[in-house]
């Protein structure tokens, strides 16, 4: 019989029947066997130490990352630089420069009117309810303000969609999340035509020299405005169709700057602001109808918080365009 102890080999002799050479023992071994750890080391060399280690610090990220949302969540979003709130009891317009010499429109080119399409240059002076309401937006810690959407009467709204489409601007605007309503002190509430309850302010639209009237004219220079003597976020009808020069952004997105700069006056950010950051972003309270560039604002008022600097922002809508 073939020993059992051979190994499994083909032999020269087939007939043969032992090998007759024994086996020799096999040494014993000092060395002990390799735990699991120990394999798995030597298999993966120094991604062994830098798995555990990314382990820890993927962990310490998420922890972090979980109590800077409570502390954001808790205590609202960094105030980009609007300044004091401050809400307006009487009757002064808040959003215009300025008495000036009325050579503005000549001095700064970049707050002339663009051409553009056809406005209205006379409305009646008595502006209507858009039909139409929403649900509260934002979470009102301090205040959910109440608005109505109105147009002038005799403006014309067809060109751009109708009167509808003024309300559905207004509305998709305060609601976004890169609007006012970023800060968890803000919420608002659109009313109807059949609402009993005043609305906190009402957002006009309204035609070129009723607005003069509204927002007045001093500077020669197309504006928009907060008026708390009417309760209006007055928006000038001619940008709200043709924009501004210094504005390079599109028709829509200047439609927006308009509404949430005006709409920040009335919930109480009466100051204006600089471009901060040569290059960067406008902050949305930046006059940005007349400029982004300081040296052209503060032409319009000297003595004001904007400085002669030389800084040219780029257009921006939103009072949180990060988010």
């Amino acid at each position: 019989m073939p020993d059992p102890h051979e190994p499994l080999r083909a032999l020269w002799d087939p007939t043969r029947r032992n090998i007759g050479r024994p086996r020799v023992p096999r040494p014993e071994r000092d060395v002990r066997k390799q735990s699991r750890l120990g394999r798995f080391v030597s298999m993966y060399g120094w991604r062994a130490y830098a798995i555990p280690v990314l382990l820890i610090v993927t962990v310490f990220v998420i922890v972090d990352a979980v109590r800077g949302g409570g502390d954001t969540a808790s205590d609202g979003p960094r105030d980009p630089g609007f300044g004091e709130l401050s809400h307006s009891d009487g009757t002064d317009i808040v959003g215009v420069p300025p008495v000036a010499d009325g050579n503005y429109a000549e001095t700064i080119p970049a707050g002339a009117l663009p051409d553009g399409g056809p406005f209205t240059e006379k409305g009646a002076g008595t502006w209507h309810v858009v039909a139409g309401s929403t649900g509260q937006v934002g979470q009102g810690t301090e205040r959910v303000f109440t608005y109505t959407v109105e147009v002038e009467d005799g403006v014309e709204t067809a060109g751009f969609g109708g009167d509808e489409s003024f309300g559905r601007m207004v509305d998709q605007t305060l609601a976004n999340p890169k609007g006012w309503t970023k800060d968890p002190r803000f919420a608002f509430r659109r009313i109807g035509p059949g609402d009993s309850a005043r609305p906190d302010f009402r957002i006009s639209l309204t035609s070129q020299m009723t607005i003069r009237d509204a927002c007045g004219y001093d500077i020669q220079l197309e504006v928009s405005c907060y008026n708390p003597g009417i309760d209006r976020v007055v928006l000038n009808e001619p940008r709200w169709v043709r924009g501004a020069i210094a504005y390079q952004g599109d028709i829509g997105s200047y439609r927006q700057y308009q509404i949430n700069h005006e709409v920040g006056h009335a919930i109480g950010y009466q100051a204006h602001q600089p471009c901060e950051t040569d290059g960067g972003l406008a902050p949305v309270m930046m006059q940005q109808t007349f400029g982004t560039a300081n040296n052209d604002i503060a032409k319009l008022d000297p003595e004001g918080v904007v400085p002669m600097d030389g800084k040219v922002c780029r257009f921006n809508p939103w009072p949180y365009p990060r988010g």
